[in-house]
């Protein structure tokens, strides 16, 4: 069974960091793209970066975590992170670990099978 299991999220002040991680169990991350997305609430889900399948872990990002974001994997955890820098109230919300087929649509929720839980993100000014 495919699980998924984020963690680091918690409140910070405007101007802070946070490093979020999600350990994933039943499947070998190097094999699949690995997505972080947001929800703040009444808003869509809304993708934030991702590690594309594959040796070279190429990276991409949405509109919302270019610049301060930076997501990264590591094969010996078989885990994925996502730094996040100089944070905003904008930023706040629940973030989801998800795990999918690598394809051009790795921005849309219906690519992924899989979800973690979320973590709860919160950044007070």
């Amino acid at each position: 069974q495919v699980q998924l299991v984020e963690s680091g999220g918690g409140m910070v002040q405007a101007g802070d960091s946070l490093t979020l991680s999600c350990t994933v169990s039943g499947r070998t991350v190097a094999f699949w793209f690995l997505a972080w997305f947001r929800q703040a609430p009444g808003k869509e889900r809304e993708f934030v970066a991702g590690v594309r399948a594959g040796i070279s872990a190429s990276t991409v990002y949405g509109n919302a975590g270019k610049g301060r974001f930076t997501v990264a994997r590591d094969g010996a955890k078989n885990s994925i992170s996502l730094q996040m820098n100089n944070l905003t109230p904008e930023d706040a919300g629940t973030y989801y670990c998800a795990i999918g087929e690598d394809g051009p649509d790795y921005s849309l929720t219906r690519s992924y099978d899989y979800w973690g839980q979320g973590t709860q993100v919160t950044v007070v000014s």
